[in-house]
């Protein structure tokens, strides 16, 4: 089959890789209809994430069709339209029981293979779903594959980072970051309750998005953003704030956007080794600090039904398209936010 695969730093190649198989009888095919290439795709690009083994097939985020099943498999059959999250979940350990999926004791992340152990990807023509029953959710065929695939992770990523958030009808709330998660996380305020919230780029493109979405849309480049929540606040700031970058300049600027006692709510990808903040600064501001992975599959199976009732087009956020063959392209115009590129899906 045709995949994009891991070579080096800054090097992704189109090329024919071995079909992937049945291993376990629990495992199940699917035929990627569409996948995309996630912000952290780049870590591993840029190589600010180290270890994957050169030829892996790389991403995460993916909508098929089911071709094959394992003899164990009994809720997910041949030709059922899927998605999966981002990582296989047991559905049956204790982190699954009690909702933190992301932290399943058998799970794995698509598209990491580390001294020959792991699960390749599904920026592919196909991809081996481990733990089939518990990991995939058929979504209603009148549901369009890209918006079932958004479901997979940003979708389930911006939820969770409002969700963690504490939002409140009266909050004032700051996103920073609108990329594909960030723009999620609007929405997911606005969602449960959010009557102001204030999102924070320094791309126009995004910012228009977020203000279509119902967000105050701030410049960094143009203006002081913790000026801005401060003269909204009557000098207090966020009550919390929605990190979705994963870098410690947006960290420092969460930090800053907040006022005492107030809720920092991370879910961007952190690779660097210490807090943009210090513990003092953190216990001198009473600060709530909640960060980490999402728990994709616990969120999916609401977020799938809200799709019919939302009054969000959540595909409104995928601006460019590709195919596998563009692979390399789509890696390249993704990461320099080139042609206002926002999110990139690939169609194999």
């Amino acid at each position: 089959m045709n995949a994009l695969v891991f070579e080096n730093i800054g090097h992704i190649a189109h090329t024919s890789v071995a079909d992937p198989q049945i291993l376990h009888p629990a495992d199940a095919i699917v035929k990627v209809a569409v996948s995309a290439v996630c912000g952290s795709d780049l870590h591993v690009y840029h190589g600010r994430e180290t270890g994957l083994d050169a030829g892996t097939v790389m991403g995460h985020e993916f909508a098929g069709q089911v071709v094959e099943t394992g003899s164990n498999v009994r809720r997910i059959k041949a030709g059922d339209w899927v998605v999966s999250p981002f990582t296989t979940n047991c559905g049956q350990c204790y982190y699954c029981r009690i909702g933190l999926t992301c932290r399943c004791t058998q799970g794995q992340l698509y598209g990491w293979v580390q001294n020959g152990h792991g699960l390749h990807g599904a920026q592919a023509q196909y991809v081996r779903v481990p733990l089939a029953d518990s990991t995939l959710l058929t979504f209603d065929a009148a549901m369009p594959p890209e918006a079932a695939l958004l479901v997979g992770d940003v979708r389930a990523t911006g939820y969770y980072c409002a969700v963690q958030a504490g939002i409140l009808p009266d909050g004032v709330y700051a996103v920073v970051g609108c990329g594909p998660v960030g723009l999620m996380a609007v929405i997911a305020a606005f969602e449960l309750g959010a009557q102001q919230v204030f999102a924070i780029d320094t791309i126009e493109q995004r910012l228009q998005l977020a203000q279509q979405f119902g967000a105050t849309p701030v410049n960094a480049t143009l203006q002081n953003p913790t000026a801005v929540l401060h003269e909204a606040t009557q000098g207090r700031g966020a009550d919390a704030v929605l990190e979705a970058v994963g870098s410690a300049n947006a960290m420092q600027l969460a930090y800053e956007l907040l006022r005492p006692g107030g809720t920092i709510s991370s879910v961007g990808v952190h690779t660097t080794e210490t807090f943009a903040f210090s513990p003092i600064e953190a216990y001198d501001k009473n600060v709530t600090f909640k960060i980490g992975r999402a728990p994709a599959r616990h969120f999916m199976p609401q977020l799938l039904n809200a799709y019919f009732t939302s009054p969000y087009n959540i595909t409104d956020i995928i601006t460019h398209r590709f195919s596998l063959q563009q692979g390399a392209e789509a890696y390249r115009i993704f990461d320099a936010k080139e042609d206002g590129c926002i999110k990139a899906v690939l169609l194999p």
